[in-house]
């Protein structure tokens, strides 16, 4: 099923339409029986952000692995924050641009670039650098956008076990690459926000609500909101006071980027670089258990790019 046809049937779900059971033909032979291959985890280093990003997505085949020419492509940085790129509470703009010029080399028709903020939107696209970054590119195809709360639409999350039903920004499911680009950082009630964390600014309606059983939700959401490719930015990690943070004693910088198809994986690596394990991420443990991704680091295979 290609993603079109995913969204097609989300909002079909979503209206109520009765859709045809998908028969899945059964492996009789030993390849049934056969483990499958661990995910692949890019960690690279480096000052050079842009050259970092290329680095990164180079053993994941490049960024025409995952963005076809025509494609209509959404890169989802965290942008929730009235913060510099210093603080470390904001993706950084130099990765946000370079993943942006990577999609559109590999010719995207159109790049969209949006976050639900926390502080005021304005003030968020502009203090943390990213819009400026945007408009930089000089390219009419990367547009980065204020959210518009008439593209919220309802989704039904069949396999939701806190949340069966919310709005989503349509942007983001309908679209043909979905590439996830969080910061990592310390959250006061998740511990971290990494990948999975990061998808709560694609949410509509009151999204404090989820906090209630915060990991939970966040696996079910990921269950309809699924990118292709996630980079994690952990050029600067917020150790501290997160997810806002503001004091520059909180920033460690590390100049890493981690780059992985497999969202949990990526989330899994970058809890360790906090001094944590995976299992210590409510959301990481979730979205394993639902089968979304591996958690187990001595089942995930890490290249330094």
């Amino acid at each position: 099923m290609n993603r079109r046809q995913f969204i097609r049937d989300v909002l079909l779900w979503s209206a109520g339409a009765t859709l045809a059971v998908p028969r899945f033909t059964i492996l009789t032979d030993a390849r049934a029986e056969e483990a499958p291959a661990p995910p692949l985890l890019a960690v690279a280093k480096g000052e050079d952000y842009g050259a970092l990003v290329a680095r990164a997505l180079q053993p994941l085949g490049g960024m025409g692995q995952f963005v076809r020419p025509g494609d209509r492509v959404v890169v989802k940085p965290n942008i929730g924050w009235d913060r510099n790129p210093e603080q470390g509470a904001n993706t950084h703009p130099q990765v946000v641009q370079a993943v942006v010029r990577q999609a559109l080399a590999a010719g995207a028709k159109k790049v969209l670039v949006f976050d639900r903020s926390c502080n005021e939107q304005r003030r968020c696209y502009a203090n943390s650098g990213i819009e400026q970054a945007i408009v930089d590119l000089n390219d009419s195809r990367a547009v980065i956008e204020h959210i518009d709360q008439r593209k919220f639409v309802p989704v039904d999350i069949a396999k939701g076990k806190a949340l069966s039903r919310w709005e989503i920004y349509r942007d983001a499911l309908d679209c043909d690459c979905y590439i996830n680009v969080p910061v990592a950082k310390h959250h006061g009630l998740s511990r971290l926000t990494l990948g999975l964390k990061n998808t709560m600014g694609v949410m509509g309606g009151n999204r404090g609500s989820i906090h209630r059983d915060l990991g939970q939700s966040l696996a079910d959401l990921a269950t309809v909101v699924r990118p292709k490719l996630t980079l994690i930015d952990a050029t600067r990690i917020l150790l501290d006071n997160g997810p806002q943070g503001g004091d520059l004693k909180d920033v460690r910088r590390i100049d890493t980027l981690i780059a992985s198809v497999d969202p949990v994986a990526a989330d899994a690596y970058a809890a360790t670089l906090f001094g944590l394990q995976p299992a210590d991420i409510a959301s990481t443990v979730a979205a394993h258990n639902m089968g979304l991704g591996e958690m187990a680091l001595d089942r995930i295979k890490v290249t330094e790019a």
